[in-house]
């Protein structure tokens, strides 16, 4: 089944490759389709690859994707148990916004990765994949953090939205936020993960007990 899988997805993703559905085909340096387990149970799904994801076809490997490996290292999960992916598999020019009609046109590539992967819980990454994939208006700051059942791909799914790791990478403050959202992840896949536990402090070396003199 996994097998079947995996093939379904490559030969998707090969037939993306060639995709010339917007304007974007004539700028981009190479298709990111996206990037992990074709069974897994969850997913993510960002905006659009930026420079580095454009020069070697992968989703988020750039600060913002790094910030997210670690993440998933501190709810004990890694890149290679979930899927990662963008709204648009090309990226804009200049790291644009994504144009309506770019994602009109790219739209059913995603809908088909979620339709092949069947993931259980996707996390949406930012403004963009959340009014996409929930249908909804409302912006990414009064639905963060709050999970909603959504059909996708004609599957019932868990849709999660959390604010993009781009947000949080001089933002203390959003990077504690986006710490506590991807908290509740292992809960929302209705399973108990192992998180790592924190480097124990050394403990400080005994103080010397003063030579108390003339008290005996």
């Amino acid at each position: 089944m996994a097998a079947a899988a995996d093939l379904s997805l490559i030969a998707y993703g090969d037939m993306v490759a060639g995709c010339e559905r917007c304007a974007l085909a004539q700028t981009r340096t190479q298709v990111v389709f996206g990037s992990g387990s074709p069974t897994a149970d969850l997913m993510f799904v960002g905006e659009a690859p930026g420079f580095h994801e454009d020069k070697q076809g992968v989703p988020f490997v750039g600060a913002a994707g790094q910030l997210l490996s670690k993440l998933l290292a501190g709810i004990g999960l890694d890149r290679d148990s979930v899927y990662i992916c963008n709204v648009l598999k090309c990226r804009p020019p200049g790291n644009r916004d994504p144009q309506p009609e770019e994602i009109q046109a790219c739209e059913p590539h995603l809908f088909r990765q979620i339709e092949l992967i069947q993931p259980k819980l996707v996390a949406t990454l930012g403004n963009f994949a959340t009014k996409l994939l929930s249908g909804k208006p409302t912006g990414i700051t009064q639905v963060h953090g709050r999970e909603q059942q959504v059909t996708l791909g004609g599957n019932e799914v868990t849709l999660y939205p959390i604010f993009h790791p781009a947000a949080a990478l001089y933002t203390p403050r959003m990077l504690q936020v986006l710490e506590e959202d991807f908290r509740r992840i292992p809960e929302l896949l209705g399973r108990s993960i192992e998180i790592p536990e924190p480097e124990p402090e050394p403990e400080p070396a005994p103080l010397e007990q003063p030579v108390q003199l003339g008290l005996f």
